[in-house]
């Protein structure tokens, strides 16, 4: 009987990635890269999986916001960019972050 190591994916995710890259060779670096996130969070689960059960659950808590941070929202980044972001010399905002305050107000619900 093999073992198989336990951060192999199981054949069916390795399919299911197999048919999205289409046997397209250019794929590849994508498969690739899902594989690794796909290993690197089998093993982050593992660690705080292993961390709550030695009674350290808050840390564990703790790794995982670290490891896999949450994005901030479009509003979220408009927000912070008004606060924190000095404007240029001539007094006006960057393109990318005139882009992020108008994607973030566009996506505001109007007030009534």
């Amino acid at each position: 009987m093999t073992q198989q190591h336990p951060i192999t994916p199981p054949p069916e995710l390795v399919a299911a990635w197999c048919r999205k890259a289409n046997d397209n060779e250019p794929m590849f670096p994508q498969v690739a890269a899902r594989a690794a996130q796909w290993g690197a969070d089998q093993e982050l689960e593992a660690c705080c999986e292993w961390l709550d059960r030695e009674g350290w659950s808050g840390e564990s808590r703790q790794l995982r916001a670290a490891r896999r941070p949450k994005p901030s929202s479009l509003k979220e980044q408009a927000l912070e960019l008004v606060r924190k972001t000095p404007v240029n010399s001539a007094g006006l905002y960057s393109y990318e972050q005139i882009e992020i305050i108008r994607r973030a107000l566009e996506s505001s619900p109007d007030p009534s």
